[in-house]
């Protein structure tokens, strides 16, 4: 059988690494792929030449497989930025949002990403970017723009 070879492999590989990680699903495959790497002999340092991930990961990977079972490669909850916006402040926005700018004491008849951003600045004392108030505005198709 021929070998076959990717184009350009220097650009192609980290690419490739990088989806991995970009994707849950695609994550907890990695780390079975690993994890069945140690299995059938290779070391840990071995699996991270070849998967991309560092052997400390790989050493991770198969301690909480030894540990849980194929629960220990899922992931746990990330931490993430923390909300800015309380459940009570989000309720309050659904309200506003459902009357005009006007009867709130705004310049302008529709809602956008400029007029929210001001509206939450002089309610809440928080200042959320204009880009950040429009996807808000369009998380909550309902409300009247």
């Amino acid at each position: 059988m021929r070998t076959l070879q990717i184009a350009d492999a220097e650009t192609a590989i980290p690419e490739l690494q990088h989806q991995i990680h970009r994707s849950r699903g695609a994550r907890y495959e990695n780390r079975l792929h690993g994890v069945l790497l140690v299995a059938q002999g290779m070391t840990c340092p071995q699996v991270s030449r070849l998967l991309g991930d560092s052997a400390t990961s790989v050493e991770h990977w198969v301690r909480h497989y030894a540990a849980a079972g194929l629960a220990g490669l899922g992931e746990g909850q990330r931490s993430g930025r923390p909300k800015r916006l309380t459940g009570e402040q989000l309720q309050e926005i659904n309200r506003a949002l459902g009357q005009s700018p006007r009867d709130l004491g705004l310049d302008g008849a529709r809602w956008d990403g400029k007029t929210l951003s001001t509206w939450l600045e002089e309610r809440f004392h928080i200042r959320l970017a204009v880009r950040q108030c429009q996807r808000l505005l369009r998380q909550r198709p309902s409300a009247r723009l």
